[in-house]
């Protein structure tokens, strides 16, 4: 199986991955540490997959989104965007909805805590 074939059943079989620099238990650089956290804040269910364990998924999901940074946010398939969308979009509320929209459970009033303490 290529490393494009690996992406795509993981993005397709999960409804919820981040790509990214370490594991959601042990991030290992800060944007990948600042989207775990808000979807483990949340309580959002995903897969993580540490790039720095293969150089060829760390090109590859590079390649597959056409997008040149780690981490990259997925969700039921689609690409969702790295660090600053995912937290542009937790700051507006619209994360909380695609979420809701895509049938994606999480915790709405950890979402809100998370705004309370940026406003």
């Amino acid at each position: 199986m290529t490393t494009q074939d690996q992406i795509k059943e993981t993005v397709t079989k999960n409804d919820v991955v981040l790509f990214m620099k370490g594991t959601k238990s042990m991030p290992q650089c800060g944007f990948s540490s600042k989207v775990a956290g808000v979807l483990n804040f949340m309580g959002v269910e995903y897969e993580d997959v540490n790039v720095l364990a293969d150089e060829n998924m760390r090109q590859g999901i590079k390649d597959y989104s056409d997008w040149p940074t780690v981490p990259q946010l997925y969700v039921k398939g689609e690409f969702i965007g790295g660090c600053d969308i995912v937290t542009e979009m937790t700051l507006s509320g619209e994360l909380d909805t695609m979420l809701a929209d895509k049938g994606v459970a999480f915790n709405a009033e950890a979402a809100d805590k998370i705004r309370e303490a940026n406003a």
